[in-house]
């Protein structure tokens, strides 16, 4: 086991002692924030980091009963069943392969990608990324099961069903997304505005989703860099809430490669039906100038992230910096959205 692999497996043992949440709705993002910082040459922090951070975080809840094969339907989208669910998956990934589990599950879940503001997809990508760049292990396979379930009880429906089936591009359609009436809202308030949202469910179906696998990775490739330049130009909508329109389908993307081909293509779809739900709660109607990041390097604007300390502007620098990994051009907006969200955000938000 290397240094940055050690580090990882302690921070989740020492996360997987506390609940996914706390204060009543706030997710857990430590299992998130320290695989980015490991995965960005910031494990050195780890440590520190969490020092701080797990002084808010709550205990595990209590059991109630067990989930089996025959009961799950029952229990799924049930928030006071997330310590069954983890025990659940717990058992599973000890008798099966994850990514098999993986391939079962994900069409399960997939449709209450929405739930607790889409943190738990967010979890599951990063400890399938995690699984696949730094191999399996106990803390991590423990991790996947801790995310899975996590998701299981936060699974929850849009109110209207989305259905792309236009010709834009991810950015067209982002341009096109209209905002909800009232924006000070709570996702849950907000996602019941959009189906009256006039707009709204057009230019959410007005995306082209392919059909060839790899088409779709770069249509949500595409995604997610215009979902994370959109946060340089609107971000000021909402910094906190707003960076999930980006980290959200990058989760999936990262989930892709473990999941069979066949089922890329609706993932996809629904990544974007999660962008395009956030964007119009919480993006600001118009355009401020984002910081210029034409003079630091994406290693820099991470650092700066976790000096910043708060865990959606680490999460969204990880995001950033996978967006200008992918720029052939020298393109930084990425990097200004990254360093627009550590302006947006207070370390103690």
């Amino acid at each position: 086991m290397d240094t940055t692999s050690g580090t990882l497996d302690e921070a989740l043992q020492r996360l997987h002692t506390s609940g996914p949440e706390f204060r009543g709705f706030l997710s857990n993002h430590g299992p998130m924030a320290v695989e980015a910082m490991v995965r960005n040459g910031q494990a050195h922090t780890v440590h520190r980091w969490l020092d701080t951070y797990e002084n808010k975080l709550e205990d595990v809840p209590g059991a109630r009963a067990r989930i089996t094969d025959a009961n799950w339907q029952e229990a799924l989208g049930d928030t006071s069943r997330v310590t069954d669910w983890t025990a659940y998956f717990t058992d599973q990934v000890a008798e099966r392969p994850w990514r098999e589990i993986l391939a079962e599950w994900w069409p399960r879940l997939l449709p209450g990608i929405a739930g607790a503001a889409t943190h738990p997809v967010i979890r599951s990508g990063h400890a399938v990324r995690s699984l696949l760049t730094e191999g399996e292990d106990a803390p991590r396979l423990a991790e996947f099961a801790h995310a899975l379930g996590y998701w299981a009880a936060r699974h929850l429906l849009l109110p209207a069903a989305v259905h792309p089936a236009g010709s834009a591009a991810p950015a067209e359609a982002l341009a096109a997304l209209p905002r909800i009436a009232d924006q000070r809202v709570t996702p849950v308030n907000g996602y019941a505005q959009l189906a009256d949202t006039l707009g709204w469910l057009s230019a959410t179906e007005s995306l082209y989703v392919p059909d060839d696998p790899e088409a779709v990775r770069a249509g949500l490739t595409a995604l997610v860099r215009a979902a994370t330049l959109n946060y340089a130009d609107y971000g000021h909508g909402n910094g906190i809430m707003l960076v999930h329109a980006a980290t959200a389908p990058n989760a999936v993307l990262r989930t892709l490669p473990a999941l069979p081909r066949d089922l890329w293509a609706s993932s996809f779809a629904v990544a974007w039906a999660a962008t395009s739900a956030v964007t119009a709660i919480y993006a600001a109607g118009t355009p401020r100038p984002a910081p210029d990041a034409s003079s630091v390097t994406p290693e820099e604007v991470f650092e700066r992230a976790v000096a910043n300390g708060n865990e959606h502007a680490i999460k969204f620098a990880d995001t950033a910096l996978d967006v200008a990994a992918a720029s052939e051009d020298g393109d930084t907006r990425a990097l200004s959205a990254a360093l627009n969200a550590m302006a947006l955000i207070a370390k103690d938000d």
